[in-house]
């Protein structure tokens, strides 16, 4: 994807804040962070969203973001962390080759992500439940 700017810098096109790179993945610092400390795990192959992403990588991504999740904390001294993927613009990806976000969060940061809880019917999770469930 020659217009897609995570393949121009897994390709090296663009200059990056590499922490972490092996052949599948690389990771970056975010450089334009929600915090201080906010890291991009990119799939190197140009992937648009999760829905097109192999499983057993996807297994492979979460264990790299998990230990770098955890080398973070230890180094930067941060209690808690927002891990978050977007799929879709309704979903707020901006830009559509898989990425993940681990992002560092400090006492009053000042920084909110949040949605409104739906208060459903027993019966509307059911049918949601009942739907998935037998799908897999």
């Amino acid at each position: 994807m020659c217009d897609c700017i995570f393949c121009k810098i897994v390709a090296g096109e663009i200059p990056s804040a590499t922490i972490y790179e092996n052949e599948e993945f690389k990771v970056i610092l975010d450089r334009f962070p929600a915090n201080e400390g906010h890291v991009l795990i990119l799939v190197k192959e140009h992937v648009p969203n999760i829905f097109e992403l192999d499983p057993d990588q996807a297994g492979r991504l979460f264990k790299l973001a998990t230990q770098i999740a955890k080398i973070m904390q230890k180094t930067l001294g941060f209690e808690h962390m927002n891990v978050m993927q977007n799929n879709g613009t309704v979903a707020g990806q901006s830009v559509f080759h898989f990425h993940m976000h681990l992002i560092p969060r400090y006492e009053n940061d000042g920084i909110t992500i949040s949605y409104a809880p739906r208060d459903l019917t027993d019966e509307q999770i059911e049918t949601m439940r009942k739907r998935i469930a037998d799908a897999l």
